[in-house]
């Protein structure tokens, strides 16, 4: 790999990174509005890792193999996606936002491939579903459903 690579590339790259960032911090809005922990910054951040990532994937191992570092960025969001969840004896709490910073890393990967199309359709998807699910009378009915189909517990001495 030619380390000097030349400044108007690196200015559209960094274009990409800008827009992952705003991509991002939309939807981190979103989450912020309604009091979640996970807010603008770290959705923000979260896609420009994972855009910055995908463009030195693409960078370093141009061709059939430049999805090694892109993989990585996949099992990371696992990560911190995994600490985001909650089990207590209420139920499981954080899926959500941990479901949404996931999709926030392939945001951020679609941008760094430079697939703007595909990451404004799948931003605007990500909000759909949360503005949806967030409307009262779906809420209420999301939330009978859950009562009438509680989910089964496990076997004492499981959890």
């Amino acid at each position: 790999m030619d380390s000097s690579i030349e400044p108007q590339l690196q200015l559209a790259l960094g274009l990409r990174l800008i827009v992952a960032a705003l991509l991002g911090g939309v939807i981190g809005l979103e989450r912020e509005r309604r009091g979640q922990p996970a807010g603008v910054g770290t959705f923000a951040m979260v896609t420009v890792g994972a855009c910055a990532f995908s463009i030195i994937s693409d960078l370093v191992f141009r061709g059939s193999d430049n999805t090694r570092i892109a993989s990585g960025v996949v099992e990371g969001i696992g990560f911190l996606g995994a600490g985001l969840i909650i089990r207590g004896r209420a139920g499981v709490h954080g899926l959500t936002t941990a479901a949404t910073l996931w999709a926030s890393a392939a945001v951020g990967m679609l941008v760094g491939f430079g697939l703007y199309i595909l990451a404004l359709i799948t931003t605007v998807i990500v909000l759909i579903v949360l503005v949806v699910r967030a409307v009262k009378p779906v809420a209420r009915k999301l939330e009978e459903l859950r009562e009438d189909h509680p989910a089964e517990q496990p076997p004492d001495g499981d959890e």
